[in-house]
């Protein structure tokens, strides 16, 4: 099979569980840097899948951040190819932006733990494995709208597009279902002070209530990782 691209926009947001999942389901997989000035593919034909992970940066940098504009023409160019594409936060914002959709502040921003619901059973049993809420990462101050010939899946009680798929292939997550330990760990701690300065927001967690609950809450994340996926592989393309 053919590697899957996954591009990282920074150092710390890192694949983490993707690329953990990738790895033990024997599927290659090749990282692009952002933060190192590494060079994007300059085809995405070259690979069975692609990834794109977050940042904070917003997509509406593509002026001043050149390669933004760049992976959006990749998610042009899979989307045509039918190659599957996956986004989680700035990489959701990117397919929504990709096709035509819009990407600005949100009403009030989320941190932490969230109540992730799929209204429809047959996208639960799909993504989820029939379960319809779950409790999913988040870090973002910015959201997508969902684009023409998208379909909204996913909300939170604070945002309502969470989670959109194009076709039966395409998914973009505004959470973070890749994340791990040492990286919740690391974000929490590092930018405690942003945390705080929004703390008064219902869909802010308490910074030390996310470092106390992690060893509950990062196996539940990636069970439901596993579960999405579980299904997004089954799209990518095989041969040489």
């Amino acid at each position: 099979m053919k590697p899957v691209a996954i591009v990282q926009q920074i150092g710390h947001d890192t694949p983490d569980y993707f690329a953990d999942f990738l790895t033990a389901a024997g599927i290659p997989w090749q990282l692009f840097r952002m933060d190192l000035g590494e060079p994007l593919p300059a085809s995405i034909r070259a690979f069975s899948g692609y990834c794109m992970l977050g940042g904070p940066m917003s997509v509406n940098d593509e002026d001043t951040l050149p390669w933004l504009r760049q992976e959006m023409s990749l998610v042009q160019e899979a989307l045509a190819a039918d190659i599957p594409v996956i986004g989680h936060c700035l990489g959701g914002q990117l397919i929504a932006k990709a096709m035509g959709g819009t990407v600005g502040p949100v009403p009030m921003p989320e941190i932490g733990w969230s109540r992730i619901h799929l209204p429809e059973p047959q996208d639960a049993e799909r993504w989820l494995g029939g379960e319809q809420t779950v409790s999913l990462f988040q870090w973002h101050g910015e959201g997508f709208t969902v684009p023409e010939g998208a379909r909204l899946i996913a909300s939170s009680p604070y945002w309502a597009n969470q989670a959109f798929v194009v076709g039966h292939k395409h998914l973009a997550m505004q959470f973070h279902c890749e994340v791990n330990a040492p990286k919740v760990r690391y974000w929490t701690i590092e930018e405690r002070a942003e945390i705080e300065s929004v703390q008064h927001h219902p869909s802010v967690s308490p910074a030390d209530d996310i470092l106390a609950g992690l060893e509950r809450t990062i196996p539940q994340s990636n069970q439901w990782a596993d579960r999405i996926y579980r299904e997004w592989i089954k799209g990518l393309v095989h041969g040489a």
